[in-house]
């Protein structure tokens, strides 16, 4: 699909915008001022150029415990085909891809990545225990861990064990059943002055951590 940036040519406005398929009828007429427009520039290729994959230091799946928002976990599912992990568990009141918010933000990814509804995610993570996961809860609160703090030792805790990702609610956070159940609770330092990232940011930051090898992402130090 063609795409071009257009310029608004009113010397008082010079409004930057792009214009692609349909758009591009309307293009010509600045959408801030009403002006002429012209054409500025042309993008090369809306295509994206995929990097070679790198090898993945362990198996991670997700589970995302109550997320309220369709359009947070349709994010999710795409970060999650980005960063490689293999499966999300939706628990509780967590919206499926059979929700059009979600279909709408994934923008494909919920067909690339498989995952499984379930009704309560305090039962989900005893299963995962049983299975050997390595469970890793994003939290914050007094006994987290920075998850840069324990980066270089991640691989000695977690072993050669799977690893399991919990996020919880956007308000209340992640269940206090799980947070019992866990192996480490990690969380992302704040320098600001809110206390915490939106859910879908954290848990990208923290699954590309867990994913890739870990001494390629925390250099020892000199």
């Amino acid at each position: 699909m063609d795409a071009y940036v257009f310029e608004c040519t009113s010397t008082a406005c010079r409004f930057r915008y792009p214009a692609s398929g349909d758009e591009l009828a309307h293009a010509l007429i600045c959408p801030m001022c009403g002006s002429p427009a012209k054409q500025a520039a042309r993008y090369d290729s809306l295509a994206i150029e995929v990097d070679v994959k790198l090898p993945l230091a362990r198996r991670v799946i997700g589970v995302l415990d109550n997320i309220r928002s369709a359009y947070n976990v349709g994010s999710i599912f795409r970060t999650a085909d980005g960063a490689g992990i293999q499966e999300l568990f939706l628990c509780g009141i967590t919206p499926s891809p059979e929700n059009v918010r979600v279909r709408k933000t994934a923008l494909g990814a919920e067909e690339a990545v498989p995952w499984r509804s379930r009704r309560n995610g305090v039962q989900l993570v005893r299963e995962l225990m049983e299975q050997e996961y390595f469970l890793v809860v994003l939290e914050g609160g007094e006994g987290a861990r920075s998850l840069y703090d324990c980066g270089q030792d991640l691989g000695e805790l977690a072993g050669n064990k799977s690893v399991a990702l919990v996020v919880g609610n956007e308000k209340s956070g992640v269940d206090p059943g799980i947070l019992a159940c866990c192996d480490l609770c990690l969380k992302l330092p704040m320098q600001g002055a809110k206390r915490s990232l939106n859910v879908v940011v954290a848990f990208g930051i923290a699954a590309y951590a867990l994913c890739f090898e870990h001494s390629a992402i925390y250099p020892a130090q000199s």
